[in-house]
């Protein structure tokens, strides 16, 4: 199930993506070149180093301190366009960053995974993720973005009948599978939760809060800073689960992502009310 189902699931969300995104949203990175550019900052250089400093502080076993740093390499979700919709912030922005953060991934998860692997050494037999297996991560993460955005581009009208369907099929074949997974490993997530609570609310907490902050220290506008928040604060846990048990083979290593996928949603829906774009009648 997990070595079939979770890597399915993920193409299925990563090719929704891909209907969803035209080279326009790329684009349109150059139209917001400062927004974008502390995002990724934060997203790439920031989040990881205080990811890091967590784990420590936390003195998480080396497995979960490689779990949770693959976490902090992970490209902001799809998800974060919804949470920004619904609190008012600059949702085109949201869709750029998503489509740069996914490619930048492809480079940027494996060498951080493989930094942490290198430092925590977690497995005594393994070094890290090969090239080989950085070509798994290309084929999962970027492949049917690029197939989706293909088809968007070549059968537009087709791309937008499908983008519902797709969105649905996605998450129903991502909860069973995940239901399934977390069935098989029960004991294993039951015997670790507790330990990994705190460490990824406050991870979660941090994320978002830097990401809406530091944007509006650096004079970006509210809106900006609201989608920026979403988009570094609701990690794409779904490719780090697949990477960890698909192509590294540990269940241990996903479960950090695993207790943060579903602690996120609550925490980023409590802080987008803090941070929500008030209309003018409320303020």
């Amino acid at each position: 199930m997990t070595t079939i189902g979770l890597p399915v699931a993920l193409g299925i969300i990563m090719l929704g993506l891909g209907l969803s995104l035209t080279l326009a949203d790329f684009a349109r990175v150059l139209r917001q070149p400062k927004a974008v550019l502390i995002a990724l900052l934060c997203q790439l250089v920031l989040l990881p180093a205080i990811c890091f400093g967590l784990v420590l502080l936390f003195q998480l076993p080396p497995v979960l301190g490689v779990g949770m740093m693959m976490l902090a390499a992970s490209p902001g979700g799809t998800t974060a366009n919804l949470y920004s919709h619904l609190f008012r912030g600059d949702i085109a922005l949201n869709i750029s960053l998503t489509a740069v953060n996914s490619v930048i991934a492809v480079i940027t998860l494996p060498i951080i995974t493989n930094l942490a692997i290198a430092y925590f050494q977690p497995f005594d037999d393994q070094l890290g993720l090969q090239w080989s297996k950085a070509l798994e991560v290309f084929a999962i993460v970027l492949l049917p973005v690029a197939v989706g955005m293909i088809i968007r581009r070549l059968w537009p009208r087709f791309a937008s009948g499908m983008d519902r369907p797709v969105r649905i099929a996605s998450v129903v074949i991502l909860v069973v599978v995940i239901a399934g997974a977390v069935a098989s490993n029960w004991a294993l997530l039951v015997d670790n939760f507790a330990r990994l609570a705190l460490i990824t609310v406050l991870f979660c907490l941090i994320s978002l809060t830097i990401g809406f902050l530091v944007p509006r220290l650096l004079r970006v506008g509210r809106r900006q800073a609201i989608a920026t928040s979403f988009e570094i604060g609701i990690h794409n846990a779904t490719v780090a689960i697949v990477i960890a048990q698909s192509v590294l083979g540990s269940v241990e290593l996903s479960l950090p992502a695993a207790v943060y996928g579903v602690l996120m949603f609550f925490i980023a829906f409590g802080f987008g009310f803090l941070i929500r774009e008030r209309p003018a009648s409320e303020t």
